[in-house]
C-alpha cells in the first residue's frame, strides 16, 4: 500500500480565523497533521489549544478559513453543506464529552436514528441496534431512556451511536471527560478494543496526559499548531 493511500484524513496548511469585533481570532494557525488508516490517535492540549476546533474540521463540521482538508483523497474544504452532511453520515461516527443523546428517547432509538437518514430499512437498522447493544453490554438496557443510565451507560450507547452507520474514522471529543476514573478506563478499553480488533481509525483529543497514553501517538497542540511529537 502506498503512503497516499495509508493516509486516511491529512490537514494542510489549516487555518481558522474568528472575527470578534475589530480583532481576529486565530483558533488554528497553519494546522498540519496526517492520520494513517487505522491507527489511534490522541491529540492534546489546554483548553484554548484548538483541540476541539481541529476535530470540528477533521469531522466536517466545520470548514477552515484557508488550507486543505483531505479524507480518503478528497478535500472537504471545498464540498457545500450537503455533501458534507453525506460525508459525516457515512464516514465519520462521533463520540462526545457531554454524550449528545436525545432524551426523550431510549437507547435502542438512539442507535438507530443516524440509520433513519440513511434511509435504512426499519428491520435491518433495529437488528444492528441490537447488535451494537449487546457489543457494548447494554442489551438489557435498551428501552431505557439517558436519564435512566449512568454516565457510562451513557457513553457506550454513544459509542454503539457513533458506530451504527460502520464509519471509517471515530471521532472522540474528551469521552472520558464527564466519568469517573474506573468507568473512563473502561470506556477506553473499549475503544481500544474497537481499534485493535475492528482496526477503526480512532482520533480523540483530550487534555488528560493518562487517558492520552491509550492511543498509538500523541500530538501536542499549542495556539493552533502541533508542538510537539510524543510518540
Amino acid at each position: 500500500m502506498s503512503k497516499k493511500q495509508d493516509t486516511i484524513i491529512e490537514l494542510k496548511e489549516v487555518w481558522k480565523t474568528y472575527e470578534m469585533g475589530e480583532q481576529q481570532v486565530h483558533a488554528l494557525r497553519g494546522l498540519n497533521l496526517k492520520v494513517k488508516k487505522g491507527e489511534f490517535l490522541a491529540i492534546m492540549g489546554t483548553s484554548g489549544s484548538g483541540k476541539s476546533t481541529a476535530l470540528n474540521h477533521i469531522g466536517a463540521l466545520d470548514i477552515p478559513t484557508k488550507g486543505n482538508i483531505y479524507l480518503d483523497g478528497i478535500d472537504i474544504a471545498t464540498l457545500t453543506e450537503s455533501e458534507l452532511a453525506t460525508i459525516r453520515g457515512k464516514k465519520i461516527g462521533f463520540i462526545f464529552q457531554q454524550f449528545n443523546l436525545i432524551p426523550t428517547l431510549t437507547a435502542h432509538e438512539n442507535v438507530t436514528l443516524p440509520l433513519v437518514f440513511q434511509d435504512m430499512e426499519k428491520e435491518e437498522r433495529d437488528k444492528r441496534a441490537d447488535d451494537l447493544l449487546n457489543m457494548v453490554g447494554l442489551e438489557e438496557r435498551k428501552h431505557h431512556r439517558p436519564n435512566e443510565l449512568s454516565g457510562g451507560q451513557q457513553q457506550r450507547v454513544a459509542i454503539a451511536r457513533a458506530l451504527a452507520t460502520q464509519p471509517e474514522v471515530i471521532l472522540a471529543d474528551e469521552p472520558t471527560g464527564n466519568l469517573d476514573t474506573k468507568t473512563g478506563d473502561t470506556v477506553m478499553d473499549f475503544l481500544k478494543k474497537l481499534h485493535k480488533e475492528e482496526k477503526r481509525t480512532i482520533i480523540m483529543v483530550t487534555h488528560d496526559e493518562e487517558t492520552a497514553q491509550h492511543a498509538d501517538r500523541v500530538e501536542y497542540l499549542r495556539d493552533g499548531q502541533i508542538q510537539e511529537k510524543k510518540r
